[in-house]
């Protein structure tokens, strides 16, 4: 090799690590559209069928559909939402009858009752209590933080829903022109490849979405049971919080748990003696607990291998990858995205050892 060749072989590596790097930081930066494209794939998936179902059954014509479609849409959310507003009112109203004093003066019996039961047993809680002072230093001010933080977690999630039905909006309205468009630019030699791609990540993805589903429901009425045994308020609207967060891969059910057992303590503020509150959070957070062992060691399994063809060691790499990289949206998307790229990689890179070891499922 002439060092003429060397230096050319060193300058295409150069250019195709600078390209790779190139995309990588157009991806970091263009991430939240990147993100709400995708959405909006995922959106126009589930709209399709109801479009269809409005063209061909109700003899609706294709816009007056697709309108209707995400006005049922928009109606749906607004409904969920909606559900959470009495919640949000009964809270403020606990939040309102807090009392620093009496929760001073319930922590201080709590800890003498538990005391005198440790004492028995040979151990001294007050010493190592007595210069705690936890009460002493409450301070109640991260409360407007937190509901500032609300306001700017809601704001965000009303731009990007905008964006997700402006762009769905086209993707359903104008599928067919789109998808003509794009037949007539791919490459002959790859077009049968290419639409076979299409059909498999469609049929896999309408079951990915259909085991969500029926996972999010079995979790719903699990929590809702555990709830009505206990006799907690607004179970079913808590319930249902828990399930639509447990979307959120991993992080979902941890934030399930903390929400659920916070809103069920707010709401013994204003009993006379708050420690009788503790017991049921307690029990509540065992039974939480003893629903997600259910639902990692039978539902998720059950559910989602026949669906995503993809181990759990692999989902987890994905989820972990996509929500560094994405946030918590990237983590939702994950699966979804994961699962496309398989079909796409099976049908182009048969051969490729990897891609057999990853795609022999599917």
């Amino acid at each position: 090799m002439t060092s003429k060749e060397l230096s050319n072989g060193l300058l295409r590596t150069i250019a195709i690590l600078s390209a790779i790097a190139l995309v990588f930081f157009l991806i970091y930066k263009l991430s939240s559209i990147i993100v709400y494209l995708i959405v909006s794939v995922l959106f126009t998936l589930l709209g399709n069928p109801i479009v269809r179902f409005l063209e061909t059954k109700l003899k609706f014509k294709n816009t007056l559909a697709v309108v209707t479609t995400l006005i049922l849409s928009i109606l749906l959310i607004t409904g969920i939402v909606m559900l959470f507003v009495p919640l949000i009112l009964s809270q403020g109203e606990n939040l309102s009858l807090l009392d620093v004093d009496k929760m001073e003066q319930n922590y201080n019996e709590l800890v003498e009752s538990l005391d005198g039961f440790l004492i028995g047993h040979g151990y001294n809680l007050s010493s190592i209590l007595s210069d705690s002072n936890l009460f002493s230093h409450l301070n109640l001010n991260f409360i407007p933080n937190i509901f500032g933080s609300i306001v700017n977690i809601i704001g965000n999630f009303g731009m990007g829903l905008a964006s997700v039905l402006f762009i769905s909006f086209f993707f359903l309205k104008d599928k067919e022109i789109l998808f003509n468009n794009f037949q007539s630019v791919l490459p002959k030699n790859q077009k049968d490849r290419i639409l076979n791609s299409i059909s498999k990540i469609s049929n896999l993805l309408s079951r990915y979405f259909g085991a969500l589903l029926a996972q999010l429901s079995i979790i719903m009425i699990l929590y809702l049971i555990l709830f009505l045994i206990f006799g907690v308020e607004n179970a079913f609207i808590i319930a249902l919080l828990c399930a639509i967060l447990n979307v959120i891969p991993y992080l979902g059910p941890l934030l399930g748990m903390i929400v659920a057992l916070t809103l069920i303590l707010l709401s013994g503020i204003g009993l006379e003696n708050f420690s009788d509150i503790l017991p049921k959070t307690i029990y509540v957070f065992i039974g939480m607990v003893v629903v997600q062992l259910i639902d990692n060691n039978f539902t998720q399994p059950i559910l989602f291998s026949k669906s995503t063809k993809s181990s759990p060691l692999e989902i987890f790499l994905v989820i972990l990858a996509s929500g560094t990289l994405f946030g918590v949206v990237g983590m939702i998307v994950a699966v979804p995205t994961y699962t496309a790229i398989k079909v796409i990689a099976k049908e182009f890179l048969p051969n490729n050892k990897i891609v057999k070891t990853l795609t022999k499922e599917i």
